[in-house]
């Protein structure tokens, strides 16, 4: 009889262990109104997808990956906030952690957001309009989480980032406050700048949000899009090929806590063809650098960047530690190895790349895809 009940309590423990979460991020989810080929402004029908820049990141882990993710985001409870709930659910995330907010009837007091985008052609770049001022997410505040809890749950890794902080001053107090929370339970924190200059608008510019950047990814132990935070202000700077690694150099010597940082390269021919690339620096390896791909097609590059921190982050913890070393609480991919963070990048860069090959911010790839595609066989990949 003990030995059935033991037998069933163990069980029931590594189910427990399968449902724990993997990772958790931190951001908006708007509604993106897609016209395909034509133009937002001639359009008379769109394609609905969800999609938001930390977001984006749990989706390709949870469906490509096949790792368990959720959001801790805000919506509006109304018909447009549960659309988005189903699109997140046929995502696969966790939508346990939503925030709901009543909604007023006519978005006075909170809303959902919007994103209408066009995805670009030939010598016509891809274009964005958001729509996205007020949301019940821009609106959240410190102490609305309960992130002792959350973290103290066992999640292995957390991730926000620039989109998210630049919604309200109030939402860059709630991304520093979960970031904190994350590192005082072990968490492994991640963090990508990603700036948008229409977020930032009439609140202090770019400088401002370079301000915020430095300022949260100060609790990062990775950092992807790293070479947003080189120069002055994002944007200030256009780094050649042969300068990469001494920004990335510079971004290390603003975040001395950082394990890695990791970036894309990327050269637009056109809006239908792209240079795709990656790098990326740690303190244990020095500069590395990823796979080339030379003249992606290019079917729509909205997500392209969520894409690869998805991948990256799903390389540092499939390989990027080694498990024979202890674990440093202060530096949790501190033993990580050259040849690790090379299959990271390959991770991160190929499955970017098929990010661009369909419509919409998500991830339609599959693992076994992506792992062809570092392997050679769907498209040529130079080392």
């Amino acid at each position: 009889m003990s030995d059935g009940r033991s037998a069933l309590r163990a069980d029931r423990n590594r189910a427990r262990e399968r449902e724990v979460t993997d990772l958790v991020a931190l951001g908006e989810v708007m509604l993106r109104f897609d016209p395909g080929e034509g133009r937002i402004r001639t359009a008379r029908t769109f394609q609905v997808w969800e999609g938001g820049g930390e977001y984006n990141v749990v989706r390709g882990l949870r469906r490509c990956f096949g790792l368990r993710t959720a959001v801790v985001t805000s919506l509006a409870d109304n018909q447009v906030g549960r659309l988005a709930e189903d699109l997140i659910l046929q995502g696969g995330v966790d939508t346990s952690l939503i925030r709901w907010v009543p909604a007023d009837g006519i978005g006075r007091t909170t809303r959902n957001g919007l994103n209408f985008v066009e995805r670009g052609f030939g010598i016509r770049g891809a274009l964005g309009v958001s729509d996205r001022a007020g949301t019940a997410v821009s609106q959240l505040r410190k102490g609305d989480v309960d992130w002792d809890a959350l973290f103290s749950s066992g999640p292995r890794w957390f991730h926000t980032g620039g989109i998210f902080a630049g919604l309200s001053d109030t939402t860059v107090d709630v991304a520093d406050e979960a970031m904190a929370a994350a590192r005082r339970h072990g968490v492994t924190v991640s963090y990508d700048p990603n700036y948008r200059p229409s977020l930032w608008q009439g609140r202090g510019g770019a400088e401002r949000a370079r301000e915020v950047d430095l300022r949260l990814a100060r609790h990062a132990d990775v950092v992807v899009g790293a070479l947003g935070l080189a120069g002055p202000y994002p944007g200030a700077l256009r780094i050649a090929a042969d300068e990469v690694h001494g920004a990335l150099a510079s971004v290390a010597g603003l975040l001395p806590q950082a394990a890695v940082l990791a970036t894309t390269l990327r050269e637009v021919l056109s809006a239908g063809i792209n240079d795709w690339s990656s790098a990326a620096w740690s303190a244990r390896t020095g500069f590395v650098r990823g796979p080339e791909m030379s003249g992606v097609p290019v079917l729509d590059r909205i997500g392209s960047g969520d894409g690869f921190a998805a991948g990256v982050i799903y390389g540092l913890l499939k390989v990027g530690v080694d498990e024979s070393a202890p674990e440093s609480p202060d530096r949790p991919l501190a033993h990580l190895d050259a040849a690790a963070l090379q299959r990271a990048l390959a991770y991160g860069t190929a499955h970017g790349a098929l990010v661009m090959t369909t419509p919409g911010d998500v991830s339609m790839a599959s693992l076994a895809e992506v792992e062809a595609l570092i392997a050679g066989g769907s498209a040529a990949v130079r080392r």
